[in-house]
């Protein structure tokens, strides 16, 4: 679009369905690669991603003509095809429906980077349900309970 110009920072977070701990560090780096040719591809740009067992983060720049929903229905949908004609994971791969958005302004973008890179020290101190409520209550985001990811202790 001519004359239009935006700066739309949004970090997006899902879940594999029922919170399987099934990406393996062994093709995690493989995943989040893909991930971000779908991103990039999709005219959009990626900042940071991490791959958890049971979930992933991606931070990115959007293109106006791209909606958040359209953005991680493309990415879930393909990502998932991607492990699964791969044979990552024993039996079917699948991410669990629904998923979170949150704005951030330019000035905040290196905290948010630094918070999906060192993903895996921050889970050895708060679980990702803690981590989510936090980040919901954080933005002031009304939810019910029964709405929210299927919950499995992962520990």
């Amino acid at each position: 679009m001519a004359n239009t110009y935006t700066q739309l920072f949004v970090h997006i977070v899902f879940v594999v369905q029922s919170r399987d701990c099934l990406i393996k560090s062994d093709f995690r780096e493989e995943l989040q690669k893909y991930i971000t040719g779908l991103v990039s591809n999709s005219g959009n740009k990626l900042y940071s991603i991490y791959c958890m067992p049971d979930h992933t983060h991606v931070f990115v720049s959007l293109n106006p003509n791209v909606s958040v929903s359209a953005l991680v229905q493309k990415i879930k949908a393909s990502s998932a095809k991607f492990i699964n004609e791969n044979r990552l994971v024993a039996g079917k791969f699948n991410w669990q429906s629904g998923f979170a958005a949150f704005t951030y302004a330019k000035s905040q973008t290196q905290i948010v980077n630094n918070y999906i890179n060192k993903q895996k020290e921050h889970h050895h101190k708060r679980t990702f349900k803690e981590e989510y409520i936090e980040l919901l209550k954080k933005f002031e985001i009304d939810y019910g309970e029964k709405y929210l990811f299927t919950w499995v202790d992962v520990s």
